[in-house]
């Protein structure tokens, strides 16, 4: 199982959302490259990184920050958060992005988001669900659909597409546990995928039961900011995985 740190950025500082909303965000003292080499020096090879402004307007508002952790570190990155047209996709992959993620444009736009796959690897692309009741929300979870995860699973798969970032948005950032239920019935119904989970994770014991059902990956944020899980303890479980990635 993959353990993947993540950095949440918003006016170029690190920062966790309670839930998504932007009432209620935690800033951390530590820059996103200086939270970057932080996790470098551990031995972690890849991070996840979301412009949380990006995903909600659409614009993107931590290139630079990207661009710099891509030029001063030798992380690989995972990004999401405001990819809206293919040129979005060719911008953030000249960046040295090595994955991109994608989760309201293939709801709202499926024509472009077909573009983007067709003319990119889709190895390198993550399609994100933020989930609530297992239905889909888009927009920085501002969007309810009626589209449930698994039939936009089967969309996705059907593109060539097999790595899956799913987030339940009534636990991110609440430090409440993660939706083990959840993540064990979409494995079930979907042996063959990549699935990353995300939101709720509190400490380590929620890590160890995620590996029991051993998803692909597993991000961590707030958990880490917060001072409930270790980091250094971290690391050690992340390279017993001896994931090449982890």
């Amino acid at each position: 199982m993959l353990i993947i740190p993540s950095i949440d950025i918003y006016e170029n500082k690190v920062v966790r959302l309670a839930k998504g909303d932007f009432n209620n965000v935690s800033y951390y003292s530590s820059s996103p490259l200086n939270q970057a080499r932080l996790y470098e020096s551990l031995g972690f090879k890849l991070i996840h990184i979301v412009d949380l402004e990006g995903s909600r307007t659409g614009k993107f508002t931590a290139i630079n920050s990207i661009r710099e952790i891509k030029e001063k570190t030798n992380l690989k990155v995972e990004f999401g958060g405001g990819i809206r047209i293919s040129k979005d996709a060719e911008e953030l992959f000249s960046a040295g992005i090595d994955y991109i993620v994608i989760g309201s444009l293939s709801i709202k736009n499926k024509n472009e988001f077909e573009v983007i796959v067709e003319n990119n690897l889709p190895e390198n692309i993550v399609a994100a669900a933020d989930v609530k009741n297992e239905m889909i929300l888009i927009s920085g979870w501002t969007e309810e659909t009626q589209i449930s995860i698994y039939s936009h699973i089967d969309y996705c798969k059907n593109l060539g597409i097999n790595k899956f970032l799913v987030t339940d948005v009534s636990r991110d950032g609440m430090l409440s546990g993660t939706n083990k239920v959840l993540y064990k019935k979409i494995l079930k119904g979907y042996l063959e995928i990549n699935l990353i989970a995300s939101g709720g994770i509190k400490d380590m014991k929620d890590i160890k039961g995620l590996k029991e059902i051993n998803p692909y990956g597993v991000v961590v944020g707030k958990a880490i900011y917060e001072n409930k899980i270790d980091l250094k303890e971290l690391a050690e479980f992340a390279l017993q995985e001896n994931n090449p990635l982890s």
